[in-house]
């Protein structure tokens, strides 16, 4: 199946803030509810122990991503991370819940922070998770150069997959919403209004949901990005990820400057 790059309602300006975040929250507690990115934490504590940092630059954060369950894993193998939160459109208040969550050891930058041109006073290794869909091949190629162009780390994840089985299991997401929304802390009338009485959470989700898998690179258009730098001194890791077989299979791309 071809990729299509169409666009996603969160991604767009005129998309009410209630109705992004909704759709946000609702994402991030689902990735941290099912514990996703577990799989890829081996490969990131490499690496990240490979690119000599214990700071993580987290981008496209959305609404806090998997960082709350994945933090604590490394806390108990001695590794404890400063993670840094930031999005194009920060959701200040879903950060500030993971920064107290997690004891101050997650912060954010409130401000909007391009993926693409990351300051570069902001350093650390570099991830990306449910995100790097969102861009066309020559953002994401842009991406990748900024990492590269500043010696930083990167880890690209991605929990969908461009597959028609996959597809069609995002029909069942505004069930599922209906069902989660109510648990969703913190809890919030505009939440319950916008999924209940005008059920456009549900919707953009289903929609955002279904395009993701369309948008998602494969492990083969990955390879291709990162032959892009092979003139460079990096290590790149591609491939995928599963806690077992019938489990989502988690998509990577990991990069990391080799120090001599």
């Amino acid at each position: 199946m071809r990729r299509f790059h169409l666009i996603e309602i969160v991604d767009q300006p005129w998309c009410p803030k209630a109705v992004r975040d909704g759709a946000t929250d609702y994402l991030e507690h689902v990735i941290n509810l099912t514990n996703l990115y577990r799989p890829i934490q081996a490969r990131l504590r490499n690496a990240i122990n490979e690119s000599k940092t214990q700071h993580v630059i987290d981008l496209c954060s959305g609404g806090g991503g998997p960082w709350l369950r994945l933090q604590p894993l490394f806390a108990a193998e001695n590794m404890p991370l400063e993670i840094c939160l930031t999005d194009y459109y920060p959701n200040a208040e879903a950060f500030s819940r993971a920064q107290e969550a997690s004891g101050k050891r997650i912060s954010f930058h409130p401000a909007s922070v391009n993926a693409l041109a990351v300051p570069a006073e902001m350093e650390g290794f570099r991830t990306l998770f449910t995100s790097f869909h969102h861009f066309r091949p020559e953002k994401a190629r842009a991406i990748l150069r900024d990492a590269v162009s500043k010696r930083r780390g990167i880890g690209i994840f991605e929990g969908t997959e461009r597959r028609v089985p996959v597809i069609l299991s995002m029909l069942l997401t505004p069930l599922v919403a209906l069902v989660l929304t109510p648990f969703i802390r913190p809890f919030r009338w505009s939440r319950l209004g916008w999924t209940y009485l005008i059920p456009l959470v549900p919707f953009v989700i289903l929609f955002d949901g279904i395009v993701s898998c369309l948008r998602t690179y494969t492990t083969e258009e990955l390879q291709e990005f990162a032959r892009e730098f092979s003139d460079s001194d990096y290590t790149w890791e591609i491939g995928q990820e599963r806690a077992g077989a019938a489990s989502p299979a988690v998509t990577y791309l990991i990069g990391y400057p080799r120090h001599q």
